[in-house]
């Protein structure tokens, strides 16, 4: 699809006399889209004759995007424009087919979106998304759907770009479509099942949508459809000739309940008492359908994301042990590991009555299994349910962990290639070290040099993730003796590296370093000629003055002595413990106040080091 010499025999096919060659083709574009590469390479196709005028037309340094083109009528979007043209014709194959199509070239590309959704110059006098929310009236069930996800693809891939901005009206317009073929006893159960997965592009990591969907009835439609083709009584017994629609439809509900009831806490409640889903998520667990169990797995990550959910409906039921067993299968598929571990490093966090239970049920040995598979994925949920096991642990949990993880496997796994490897061994060290005990645990068994280099090569780190654990690291050591807060001037590249993330790294890894600072100085005065020697002053100052603050600092008043209220530890908890969503968007977004403290911080540890250091910057 990304061939311009094959791309240059099918596309002209677009605009052929024959309608059915056409349609062939739109549907081929539906289809066989799979990659960004796909998409650009038909986006920016045009035609040979087109191609050479607009070469012609352009001057040497200049390359028109797609939204240039689109806006100049004619000379560019060749394939957009057949496309949106397709779509006014009154045959509904011909309709679906071109939906189908400007779907998957909107799919996560902001810039064709923004194409449909704004330029009226596309063979169409309204914006092309106009066209498709009235196709998702129509009449015919599969134009409905096709428009629903077209229109999906669309509004999402205009929201990832531009956050807080999603259309609301074209939100519930497809919320309404995709909830009457689900509530319907009439429809067919492969529009269902479209329905579903449209509804699980529709609100996939977006929690106001899943907000709004459950408002306007979908999680009880949905709750309503997985009950009645899922009979419970005797799920031992269930029909061994199932139909496959049935099978394919019980798990494209459960995707789609796993999808909604991601985030908010009274979804996940509902799902789990209002409409009393939690038994047939247990039955589906033991389903002979691989799909049907690896979405009854993520049905239980998502609700296992509730702190009240885990301690009364998945404990009491009985279905936080049955998804044990599941992962603990040898011969299980590996997606229904992937999707069994996600949930068990739920399960195992410290208000879990599941963390006791499942240790001494061979979690451990488990979990090290697991870690020798080549899958990416697989690895990191290792780490991060060894992550979660350590989080408020007993020294006895801590010891029992790292005979099995091994203390010589930390730094290997802290120098990983994979950022996301590195960032949860740096957040096994922060759970580690959330104490005095276990700050001395770790240096006695990693030794000061290696956790030193281990250290050094987080704060180095591109990946802001992997450096944010490591600054955490850093500030639970400085909550430590002294003689283990000395490893940071004793190496100085760790001194080396904590100044150029303080001048380089984002606010949110800025705060916990400088509260690390903070925490150094007031334990250890006799470090203030260090860290200015080291040319901290001239730093700390500027971060001050990234703020643009004088006088009253804009009502926070920071004294000399500090009089901004914190814990024990100013850099921020001392242990990590992070309900599991592996591609969250949110993990990586930064609180809009953390530039705001820390300057706050800085100004308290410019303070300490020499009041005359700095005016009144706050």
């Amino acid at each position: 699809m990304d061939q311009c010499e094959c791309l240059d025999v099918y596309l002209p096919l677009l605009e052929d006399s024959s309608l059915q060659t056409s349609l062939s083709i739109a549907q081929l574009i539906g289809a066989a889209v799979r990659t960004d590469t796909h998409r650009t390479a038909i986006i920016e196709w045009l035609p040979p004759q087109e191609r050479q005028k607009e070469i012609k037309n352009r001057r040497g340094w200049e390359k028109h995007d797609v939204v240039y083109q689109a806006a100049n009528g004619r000379h560019g979007a060749w394939v957009l424009r057949h496309l949106v043209a397709m779509v006014q014709k009154k045959d509904s194959k011909t309709q679906e087919a071109a939906l189908s199509s400007l779907g998957a070239l909107a799919m996560d590309n902001p810039s064709v979106a923004n194409i449909l959704t704004k330029t009226p110059t596309l063979e169409a006098p309204v914006p092309a998304l106009n066209l498709v929310l009235t196709h998702a009236k129509s009449r015919v069930t599969s134009v409905q759907l096709a428009a629903s996800l077209c229109a999906t693809h669309i509004i999402r891939a205009q929201g990832n770009h531009y956050p807080g901005h999603l259309d609301h009206t074209a939100v519930l317009t497809v919320i309404h479509v995709v909830n009457r073929i689900l509530s319907s006893t009439s429809e067919q159960p492969q529009s269902q099942i479209k329905a579903c997965y449209t509804l699980c592009s529709l609100v996939r990591d977006e929690k106001d949508i899943c907000v709004e969907a459950a408002d306007q009835g979908v999680l009880a439609s949905l709750a309503s459809l997985v009950k009645s083709i899922t009979p419970i009584e005797n799920s031992d017994g269930w029909e061994i000739d199932e139909p496959d629609s049935r099978v394919s439809l019980r798990e494209a509900a459960l995707k789609a309940i796993a999808a909604i009831s991601l985030f908010d806490k009274v979804i996940k409640r509902e799902v789990a008492d209002t409409y009393d889903l939690i038994p047939i998520i247990q039955a589906c667990l033991t389903e002979k359908n691989v799909g049907v169990r690896c979405s009854a797995c993520h049905c239980l990550r998502s609700l296992s994301r509730d702190t009240a959910v885990i301690k009364t409906n998945i404990t009491d039921s009985g279905a936080g042990m049955a998804l044990y067993q599941v992962f603990k299968k040898e011969d299980e598929d590996v997606r229904v590991i992937a999707a069994s571990l996600a949930t068990v490093c739920n399960l195992v966090n410290d208000f879990s009555p599941l963390r006791k239970v499942m240790l001494e049920d061979g979690l451990l040995p488990r979990l090290m299994q697991l870690s020798g598979m080549e899958d990416q994925e697989i690895r990191v949920s290792v780490l991060w349910a060894i992550k979660n096991l350590l989080a408020k642990s007993q020294s006895s949990t801590k010891d029992m962990v790292m005979q099995h993880l091994g203390w010589s496997q930390l730094p290997d796994l802290a120098n990983d290639s994979d950022p996301e490897i590195q960032e949860q061994a740096f957040a096994i060290l922060r759970n580690l070290t959330d104490d005095e005990t276990g700050v001395s645990l770790v240096f006695e068994s990693m030794g000061g040099d290696t956790l030193a280099n281990c250290l050094s090569a987080g704060l180095d780190s591109p990946h802001e993730l992997v450096t944010r654990e490591t600054t955490y690291v850093l500030g639970n050591i400085a909550n430590s003796s002294r003689s283990q807060q000395d490893l940071m001037f004793t190496h100085p590249h760790i001194l080396d590296g904590i100044h150029h993330c303080l001048a380089d790294a984002r606010p949110g890894t800025r705060v916990p370093l400088v509260g690390c600072l903070l925490t150094l100085l007031r334990t250890n005065p006799r470090r203030k000629r260090d860290l200015i020697e080291a040319g901290f002053v001239s730093t700390l100052r500027h971060l001050c003055e990234r703020t643009g603050g004088s006088g009253s600092g804009g009502g926070i008043s920071v004294g000399g002595s500090g009089s901004l209220a914190m814990s024990t530890s100013p850099v921020g908890p001392r242990h990590h413990m992070h309900l599991y969503h592996l591609h969250h968007p949110h993990r990586h977004m930064i609180c809009p106040e953390d530039d705001r403290e820390a300057a706050v911080l800085a100004k308290q540890v410019l303070d300490l080091m020499d009041p005359s250091t700095i005016g009144e910057m706050l």
